[in-house]
């Protein structure tokens, strides 16, 4: 949205004598003012538009947006709950409803093509329309403004990651995915030259790290153009461009992807692994994740040389705390996974299972907050509530134990990634989950709290209790992840001054070739994976 806004300044689009001030601001990593804000808008021409809002994003865009309207500030919202909702309930919900009470307008599906054109107009001339539904015309890429974000908003992220879609669309038809509900199942992409271009304008910024946001780049049908133009300029250039791509779990069986990604630059890749259960996987109509081909495709990864994001989903049907646990231990023991994203099984709206639970007038939390896919928003045939919540935390500890965080260093050296790196992604997620209590992916090492900004329907705290809560709960984490800290840092040194432990093996980096494949639990302790 910010490379859009940079193409309606460039363009003139609200006429010649009419310059458009661009503000981006992402608050993951920025305080925002909201009565300042407020006071700087009133009464002047402008336009607050919120980007990206999810369901559990919703109630904190509306806290933003009323006292914006109270002070007569024009504001839009899109993102996948808006374009999510419409396309799949095909009705405005009643939390849509409070916000176009309010004056609030939204914008559903993709801003190209020019539409952003006719918000900023209608923002300048006072017409905001309720509703800019675009979800049945899914744009093209090709010849579309370069996504570009400025330097200083992304100098916020840990590892001074940018990011940008080279393409859009997923042929897959996953219960639980809003994505393929709001972008399409088509490939749409951008032209080779012009992931080139948004690499190199970001190179002239200082930043060279990339997350390409393509909900499955294995199926991006330029994958192999991109790979080779990136793998020429890396080659060529010597230039120092690393990514991270979002594949599934047959990408392997492309010839030449990964050998390809790794020569691109390919450092980090997450994948949605999501069970180890078959049955569970067919559940959710996931049926392209073939358990049998899970160690084959790490193993490729591995020696490729990237580090391997896996999501993970608790909840499926008939799973209980008990067989959770083991398939976790199966998944330490077997797969070559560095970091596991356990998440509660969540109909999002916009999503599939969402659709059949609504019209089915199953029990869905009212509260948006909890679609964060870290709470449990509906029922289990197995498990109590209480049960999942606690299971959904009980995962993660599992998995991040600092015995098994030693293990994946080891393989790490084995396979040539640098110990440094995972040492600090590993103590990243471990303090999140375990001492901020948080998701990793909404975490960071230093956590800023302020008293005014707490939600409005809770009361502020007086700030001789905050404060001293704050500071005390600062210091006391980060001593106890000092120690950790410490601890794997002279772990990593003894690691890599050691050369016999570029040789260590264990079962998960063993090639199915060379295991006894009925040792493997993940093979045959699953009556569906037999």
């Amino acid at each position: 949205m910010h490379g859009l806004a940079l193409d309606c300044r460039a363009r003139r689009v609200l006429g010649p004598d009419i310059e458009i001030d661009i503000r981006s601001m992402d608050e993951d990593n920025t305080r925002i003012r909201i009565p300042r804000l407020a006071r700087e808008l009133a009464g002047r021409p402008g336009l607050v538009v919120l980007v990206g809002v999810q369901s559990n994003q919703f109630p904190r865009a509306m806290d933003i947006a009323r006292p914006l309207r109270a002070a007569g500030v024009q504001v839009c919202i899109g993102g996948f709950h808006v374009s999510g909702c419409l396309s799949m309930l095909g009705k405005v919900t009643p939390e849509l409803q409070q916000a176009l009470d309010l004056g609030v307008s939204f914008f559903a599906g993709e801003a190209e093509e020019g539409r952003l054109d006719q918000v900023l107009r209608d923002a300048r001339d006072g017409t905001l329309k309720p509703i800019y539904n675009y979800l049945a015309d899914l744009p093209s890429l090709e010849g579309a403004p370069t996504p570009m974000l400025p330097a200083r908003t992304i100098r916020g992220t840990i590892g001074k990651y940018t990011s940008f879609d080279a393409g859009r669309g997923c042929p897959f038809q996953c219960s639980f995915c809003t994505i393929i509900n709001v972008q399409g199942r088509k490939s749409r992409r951008r032209t080779v030259d012009e992931v080139e271009q948004i690499v190199r304008r970001n190179l002239d910024q200082g930043v060279a790290r990339f997350f390409i946001t393509d909900d499955n780049f294995s199926r991006n049908t330029d994958w192999e153009k991109i790979f080779d133009r990136l793998i020429e300029m890396r080659e060529r250039e010597n230039l120092n461009i690393k990514f991270m791509i979002q594949v599934d779990t047959m990408c392997h069986r492309l010839p030449r992807f990964i050998e390809k990604a790794g020569r691109a630059g390919v450092r980090r890749v997450f994948i949605g692994l999501e069970s180890i259960n078959p049955a569970s996987l067919v559940s959710a109509n996931k049926k392209q994740n073939k358990i049998a081909e899970y160690r084959k495709m790490l193993l490729a990864w591995k020696q490729a040389g990237a580090i391997v994001f896996a999501g993970y989903i608790i909840g499926f049907p008939g799973e209980t705390p008990a067989s959770v646990l083991h398939d976790i231990r199966v998944i330490q023991r077997e797969l070559a996974i560095d970091l596991l994203e356990p998440h509660c099984l969540t109909a999002l709206p916009g999503s599939e299972d969402h659709k059949k639970l609504h019209f089915a007038g199953a029990w869905l939390d009212p509260d948006l907050n909890k679609y964060d896919l870290e709470h449990v928003t509906t029922r289990h045939s197995t498990m109590s509530t209480p049960e999942w919540e606690k299971l959904y935390r009980d995962t993660w500890k599992e998995f991040y134990t600092p015995e098994h965080m030693e293990t994946v260093l080891r393989r790490a050296r084995a396979t040539g990634v640098s110990t440094a790196n995972m040492m600090v992604l590993l103590l990243w997620f471990h303090f999140c989950i375990v001492y901020e209590k948080i998701d990793p992916l909404q975490g960071g090492y230093f956590r800023l709290k302020y008293r005014r900004d707490r939600r409005p329907t809770l009361p502020l705290e007086s700030p001789f209790r905050f404060y001293p809560r704050f500071f005390a709960g600062m210091v006391s984490k980060h001593l106890r992840m000092a120690q950790l800290a410490w601890r794997f840092h002279w772990f990593t040194k003894r690691l890599d001054r050691d050369p016999a432990t570029r040789n260590y093996n264990d079962v998960a980096l063993t090639a199915d070739i060379d295991t006894d494949m009925a040792e493997l639990e993940m093979l045959t302790q699953i009556s569906a994976a037999r």
